[in-house]
């Protein structure tokens, strides 16, 4: 049995195994007992998961390759430990889980090849659940690795950026060309890893961390005192520095700093 790659669900399957193993070896096993893969397809990567040490569970929605992953997979590895103590197949949609739920507060590592389509959406869900997850690996559409591990200074720096690594230390590690899926995507691939900082959390208010980053880039190009000024900031404290710069110059820490100013001046509907 095959499965065929599905246009609405953003399959692209990865053919190299070479590559696969690099993914697969890029966490680094600490911290966590279970490892969740995303989207495995026709289990590529997963072979190579299942090699180590924590317990591999994947969560696909095709129900095609779910079939393949019960029946086919493991006839196909018999040599790898695939009993329900070592491998666990869930058939869904991850971004609708409850991750707490589902691994009963135990650490996770989340991994995956995701669909170009709901790559963002699976890190800020990540994000969300960081409590869970010490540990994230995954390949994306090359623009958007990069965004997520690039630094202050970058037109590539973003929302997504300054979300992310508030949280985790974001490593860019290798491009991966098109020519190694199946069917090719028109661009280029990069993989990333997060290594959970050791204090994640926030010294201001989360939610208005979120909104100050969000809509200072909302106008990525405009002062801070001009993009922001939907927070009714008074005279005295746009005449603060931070606010003649623009959003793509500030830091993680330094978005910690303005938030903890325009809480300071009084802001409460956020």
């Amino acid at each position: 049995m095959t499965v065929r790659a599905k246009k609405h669900l953003g399959q692209h399957f990865l053919t190299d195994e070479n590559i696969a193993k690099k993914i697969a070896d890029s966490l680094t096993e600490s911290g966590y007992d279970n490892v969740l893969e995303i989207g495995p397809g026709m289990g590529v990567l997963t072979k190579y998961l299942l090699e180590k040490k924590p317990k591999v569970t994947v969560m696909e929605l095709d129900s095609e390759s779910v079939e393949y992953l019960k029946e086919t997979f493991p006839v196909e590895h018999i040599k790898l430990d695939t009993s329900a103590e070592k491998f666990n197949i869930l058939e869904g949609d991850f971004l609708k889980q409850k991750i707490e739920d589902v691994f009963k507060g135990e650490q996770i590592a989340i991994i995956g090849n995701f669909p170009y389509n709901i790559s963002s959406q699976i890190v800020f869900k990540a994000i969300e659940n960081r409590h869970l997850v010490p540990e994230f690996s995954g390949m994306f559409q090359k623009e958007v690795a990069q965004r997520i591990a690039e630094k202050e200074g970058s037109k590539t720096y973003g929302i997504l950026s300054v979300l992310t690594q508030a949280f985790y230390n974001a490593e860019y590690l290798f491009t991966v060309p098109p020519t190694v899926f199946n069917p090719p995507p028109k661009v280029d691939s990069g993989v990333v890893r997060l290594i959970r900082k050791e204090n994640y959390t926030l010294p201001v208010d989360e939610k208005l961390f979120f909104r100050v980053v969000k809509t200072a880039f909302n106008q990525r190009r405009k002062m801070l005192r001009s993009s922001l000024k939907t927070f009714n900031l008074s005279d005295t404290l746009k005449e603060d520095p931070i606010f003649a710069m623009r959003p793509e110059q500030l830091s993680v820490e330094k978005f910690i700093e303005l938030t903890d100013k325009i809480a300071n001046d009084g802001i409460r509907n956020y």
